[in-house]
C-alpha cells in the first residue's frame, strides 16, 4: 500500500495515478475536508473558491485530468479585463490599443514592455530572440535589476513595482528575473485585439476536486487523520570477506502513524508521497527546506452591484490590500444567483504585520473601508455577505537561488526509499504555484513510484 500524506489535489492526484498504475493508495489529511486551498464557499447558485483560481493556457495537465474524469464540456475559455487603477481612473490594459491607450507610459516605455513580454531581447538595437530561451540564466539576477537594464526606469517604476509590492511586498528585491520571465512563459499567448482566455470550470473547481475524489474513492481518503510519524527499516549489514562490513539494505521506509480521533494507528506502507507543506516533510522525516513562503488574506464578498467592468484590477494608488478582483466580470453572476462576487487580498510576509494581527471583523471592516475610496459609488449597503480566508503559506517567495533549494521529487538518497514529495516546494509549482503544478507533481511521484 502507498501511504499519501496531504489530500490536496496535488495528493488526490498522486493517488488517482498510482491506482492507475495498479497500487492500493490511502490518502490521509489531517483537515476535515478534502482541497486544500482549493476548498469552497457556498452562494446563491454554484461554491466559489475561497482563494480565486483560474487556468492558463499553458496549463496541459490539469485540462488533459478534467477530460479524463468526463468534465471536459463544462471547462469554459472567457476573454478577461485586467487594468490598471492610477490617480483614481481605471485604465484596461488587456488589448493592444488599450494598452497604447495607456497615459502613464510613453511610446518608448510600452515599446521596450512589450518586447519583453514578447521574450525579445532589444537591447543594443538589434533583436534577439533566444535570450530568454532558459530562464535558468538569470536565476540569481536581481528583479529589479533586470527589469531597469531590459525596461526602463520609467516601466519599473510605474508599471511593475506595484506589481510587485502586491505580490511580494517587502520581499520584492529578493526576487529573480527568472521567476518574472517564467512567469511571462506560464500564461501563454495573448490575441491582441481580444487579449488573453482564462480557463473556468462551471461549477467551479470544486466540482474537479469532488469528481477527483469521487474517482480516488472515498473508502481510500481519510480526513481527521494526521499523520505523526513515518517508519524506516534501518540500515542491515553483513560480514564482508575482508572482516569489515557491508551494507545490503538502505533505509527504507515501512510505515506511517496515523492520528484520528484521539487513537493512533500505525500502518505498513511500502512508500509514501508528502503532499504537504515542506514543513510537514521536515516534521515527519528532518529533510529540512530552505524556501520561505508567504501568507494570504482573501476575501470573497457578495454585492447586489457590479462595481466596474474589469476583471482583474492592479492598484498603483493607496490601497488596504493588493488586489482587487471581480470574479463576476469573468464568470457571469448568473451563475451565483444573481450575486457579484468580489475577491480583495494581500499577501503576508510576516506573521507580525498588522493585517495577519487582524480579526476577519476588523480585516472586513478595513477593506470595506478601502473599496469605498476606490469606487466612489460603492453603496456599504448592497453587501450581502463577506466571508475572510487566510493560510500561513500559500506561495513561494521566488528569491534568487530559489531553483537550487527546490525539494527532489525522490527523496531516496536524502531521506530513505519509498519516501517522495510532492508539495508545494517542488519543481512542478515553478515560477507559479497552481493546481495544474500540484497536479503535476502528484503524477510525478506517482510515476517514479511505478518505475521502481
Amino acid at each position: 500500500m502507498i501511504g499519501v500524506v496531504g489530500g490536496g489535489i496535488a495528493g488526490l492526484a498522486a493517488a488517482y495515478r498510482l491506482q492507475q498504475r495498479g497500487h492500493d493508495v490511502q490518502v490521509f489529511e489531517a483537515s476535515d475536508d478534502v482541497g486544500g486551498l482549493a476548498a469552497v464557499y457556498e452562494t446563491a447558485g454554484d461554491p466559489i473558491e475561497k482563494f480565486y483560481h483560474h487556468l492558463s493556457a499553458s496549463e496541459g495537465t490539469i485540462v488533459e485530468l478534467i477530460e479524463d474524469l468526463g468534465l471536459g464540456d463544462d471547462l469554459e475559455w472567457r476573454y478577461k479585463v485586467d487594468s490598471y487603477y492610477v490617480d483614481g481612473v481605471i485604465h484596461p490594459m488587456e488589448k493592444a490599443w488599450e494598452i497604447l491607450a495607456y497615459p502613464h507610459l510613453s511610446i518608448y516605455d510600452k515599446f521596450r514592455l512589450a518586447m519583453l513580454v514578447k521574450e525579445i531581447d532589444v537591447r543594443g538595437g538589434w533583436p534577439k530572440f533566444d535570450t530568454y530561451d532558459d530562464i535558468t540564466d538569470f536565476e540569481d539576477v536581481p528583479i529589479k535589476e533586470f527589469l531597469l537594464e531590459h525596461t526602463t526606469r520609467h516601466v519599473y517604476e510605474s508599471f511593475w513595482e506595484p506589481l510587485l509590492d502586491a505580490k511580494f511586498g517587502s520581499r520584492k528585491e529578493d526576487v529573480s528575473a527568472a521567476w518574472l520571465l517564467g512567469r511571462v512563459k506560464f500564461r501563454g499567448e495573448r490575441d491582441p485585439l481580444r487579449g488573453e482566455q482564462l480557463g473556468y470550470l462551471r461549477g467551479g473547481f470544486g466540482t474537479l476536486l469532488d469528481d477527483l475524489l469521487a474517482a480516488v474513492g472515498h473508502e481510500n481518503v481519510t480526513t481527521g487523520a494526521r499523520v505523526t510519524e513515518v517508519g524506516f527499516d534501518e540500515e542491515s549489514t553483513v560480514e564482508a570477506p575482508n572482516g569489515g562490513s557491508a551494507i545490503v539494505n538502505g533505509r527504507r521506509v515501512e510505515s506511517l502513524t496515523v492520528e484520528r480521533g484521539g487513537e493512533a494507528e500505525t500502518r505498513d506502507v511500502d512508500a509514501v508521497v508528502v503532499a504537504a507543506m515542506p514543513n510537514v516533510l521536515e516534521d515527519l522525516t528532518g529533510y529540512p527546506c530552505e524556501i520561505d513562503f508567504q501568507g494570504t488574506v482573501c476575501s470573497v464578498w457578495s454585492m447586489d452591484e457590479s462595481l466596474s467592468d474589469t476583471y482583474w484590477l492592479n492598484i498603483k494608488d493607496e490601497a488596504p490590500f493588493g488586489v482587487f478582483i471581480e470574479h463576476t466580470n469573468f464568470v457571469p453572476p448568473e451563475r451565483y444567483g444573481g450575486e457579484h462576487l468580489y475577491y480583495t487580498a494581500s499577501y503576508i510576509q510576516d506573521p507580525a504585520e498588522d493585517l495577519w494581527q487582524m480579526s476577519d471583523e476588523e480585516v472586513e471592516s478595513y477593506w470595506r473601508e478601502g473599496v469605498g475610496d476606490l469606487f466612489p459609488d460603492f453603496d456599504s449597503d448592497s453587501v450581502n455577505w463577506v466571508k475572510t480566508a487566510r493560510n500561513p503559506r500559500t506561495a513561494p517567495i521566488y528569491e534568487r537561488g530559489y531553483l537550487d533549494m527546490v525539494v527532489p521529487y525522490d527523496l531516496g538518497e536524502e531521506v530513505a526509499e519509498g519516501v517522495y514529495y510532492a508539495g508545494m516546494a517542488s519543481r512542478a509549482q515553478y515560477p507559479e504555484r497552481s493546481l495544474n503544478g500540484g497536479i503535476e507533481a502528484g503524477y510525478a511521484c506517482a510515476d517514479l513510484i511505478a518505475e521502481k
